[in-house]
């Protein structure tokens, strides 16, 4: 009940390519091919033209991301500054307390 059953592929998983005849070659005479007739060159990435609006747009986006990457950081380092201050104020309190029973 409990042993593993592994099941058996009745079928090859690899990748099987058929098998070509090979036919024998026969002398063929080559013709001389005219000259190639030069062609322009084809940019290989179309230029990006940018509108005034859009370029607004990505101006607009770009100094919102910015602030709200600044926010965050800003906040986080708050936060740290927080947290350092309260744990250096429950630090002197302890050690206050702790001054205080060794003289009693």
């Amino acid at each position: 009940m409990l042993q593993p059953k592994i099941p058996t592929n009745p079928m090859p998983t690899g990748v099987t390519v058929p098998l070509r005849v090979v036919e024998p070659t026969t002398d063929v005479q080559h013709v001389p091919a005219s000259p190639p007739v030069p062609v322009a060159p084809v940019p290989s990435r179309p230029t990006v033209q940018l509108t005034p609006g859009a370029l607004l747009a990505v101006i607009g986006g770009g100094t919102a991301v910015v602030l709200v990457v600044g926010a965050v950081l800003v906040s986080m380092l708050l936060a740290v500054a927080i947290t350092a201050a309260s744990v250096a104020v429950c630090a002197l309190v302890v050690r206050a307390l702790l001054n205080n029973q060794k003289g009693h």
